[in-house]
């Protein structure tokens, strides 16, 4: 079994959202609607938050000094064929809207009461993740979220369980 580790961002400026409609000739969600990420090079495994850095500044050409108040919100595991996923999500705010152009599609700053319109293909786990953080908005915590099926209302539908991330050690 592989594992693959992966570092995105959910991006604002005011309050819209940063996302990308991928290009129809990537493999990945050709065509979907995405956040702006990638998968971690191997002397990136320890440091994710540095490979999520790295791939904003490669797919918008934004810099760390123009994201403020960055910081991983989520770490999401999944299985996915034979393979185990751990994408690890971050949040932050930008200083500028003006971002690079793309060859992995296309960046849109969506209003955040749009983002999730149901004509917008958006891949099921981000979805989720939006649906989630759109909700409860940012915590003082991580969430982990684990892949798997409903038992209630409709068995046997995909979802995602979440879990606040915490040290029991911590009163």
């Amino acid at each position: 079994m592989r594992l693959r580790m992966i570092a995105a961002a959910m991006l604002f400026n005011g309050d819209d959202l940063l996302m990308m409609k991928r290009a129809p000739e990537r493999t990945l969600h050709p065509g979907m609607w995405a956040a702006v990420g990638g998968h971690l090079e191997p002397q990136e495994l320890n440091d994710p938050e540095t490979a999520c850095l790295r791939e904003i500044h490669e797919e918008t050409g934004l810099l760390p000094h123009e994201i403020r108040n960055f910081k991983m919100q989520y770490i999401l595991i999944r299985l996915k064929d034979n393979e185990i996923r751990q994408q690890f999500f971050y949040i932050g705010e930008t200083v500028r809207r003006n971002v690079s152009e793309t060859g992995e599609g296309e960046l849109h700053w969506i209003p955040r009461k749009h983002v999730l319109q149901e004509d917008r293909h958006i891949p099921f786990v981000y979805r989720s993740l939006l649906e989630h953080y759109l909700t409860f908005g940012p915590a003082p915590h991580l969430w982990v979220a684990t892949a798997g099926w409903t038992d209630l209302p409709t068995p046997g539908m995909p979802t995602l369980h979440w879990t606040p991330l915490l040290d029991p050690n911590v009163i």
